[in-house]
């Protein structure tokens, strides 16, 4: 079940554009950045393969009939009508197949964009399935709003398009996380303990945690916390708090919040030095490269 949401309620000392309301969550999921530049739908024959571009994430929802899906190292899936699948990675070596008649496909195709919280997606499994049962109460409405959109040719067609397809994506892996089944950083959310490991690092991204203390908060034993919290995140928890800081940065620097040394500073690092090593480490470039500051 479900960590009680008021668990997860804070108030970080880092005001960055985009989180809503202080939940962990949003706060994960604002630095989850896509963009998004088709929306088409999709009528297969009985036994015809939908077809989708490879090095693209998509948003599948059966508008019509059933599909046999397959996918290696997993058992076989049925999705029938108004399901919603995921594929947040490259569809390679997925196949769909429209069974007992014929089918038809809303597709969304979109890429995450480069600066995205990479702890975040490293953790997304190759497929999300929500059900119809879970997805009724708002894919149908969004999806025929996002239909009407792609045949619309007035400016800012795009853009609707792109935001559109962000919502539906947030839409999908709050549903995932509130199943209970979610892994990775969001499966962390449905464990109660390492919830409050997670909200104690986004509340204080400059603090320089030891495990013991967070052990400690997570009610848990050292070992406990750190097999637990690796398990279910894919990351130990002194990783996961630096490469969550180092991407707070990032935000910060592109979003002129302050001077390289400020920002690293106020993350937690001693020097600016220190920090240019870490942010270069992790992102491939010097914050500097990235500073809009003039």
């Amino acid at each position: 079940m479900m960590n009680p949401l008021e668990n997860l309620i804070i108030h970080p000392e880092m005001q960055l554009e985009g989180f809503a309301r202080g939940d962990l969550l949003s706060q994960v999921l604002a630095q989850i950045r896509l963009t998004g530049d088709r929306v088409y739908a999709c009528a297969l024959a009985d036994a015809q393969c939908l077809v989708l571009d490879e090095k693209s994430a998509h948003i599948c929802v059966l508008q019509q009939g059933r599909l046999h899906l397959e996918m290696a190292d997993q058992p076989p899936l049925t999705l029938d009508q108004g399901d919603v699948i995921l594929l947040p990675h490259d569809p390679t070596g997925i196949t769909m197949t429209a069974v007992n008649g014929p089918a038809s496909v809303v597709i969304c195709r979109f890429w995450f964009d480069a600066s995205s919280f990479q702890a975040m997606l490293f953790a997304l499994p190759r497929l999300i399935h929500i059900q119809h049962a879970e997805a009724a109460a708002w894919a149908e409405g969004i999806l025929h709003f996002m239909l009407l959109e792609a045949h619309d040719t007035q400016p800012g067609g795009a853009l609707m398009i792109s935001r559109l397809i962000d919502l539906v994506v947030i839409r999908v892996l709050r549903t995932w996380v509130h199943q209970g089944v979610a892994s990775g950083w969001l499966g962390g959310l449905s464990d109660a303990r390492i919830a409050r490991a997670l909200k104690a690092i986004h509340e204080t991204p400059g603090k320089q945690w030891r495990i013991d203390a967070l052990a400690e908060i997570a009610g848990m034993s050292r070992s406990n916390f750190c097999e637990r919290f690796t398990s279910l995140i894919g990351r130990s928890p002194l990783r996961y708090q630096n490469e969550w800081r180092l991407t707070l940065a990032k935000t910060m620097l592109s979003k002129q919040d302050g001077r390289i040394g400020e920002i690293g500073f106020a993350i937690g690092y001693e020097s600016e030095a220190a920090f240019s090593r870490a942010y270069k480490a992790f992102f491939g470039r010097s914050p500097r490269e990235d500073n809009t500051r003039p």
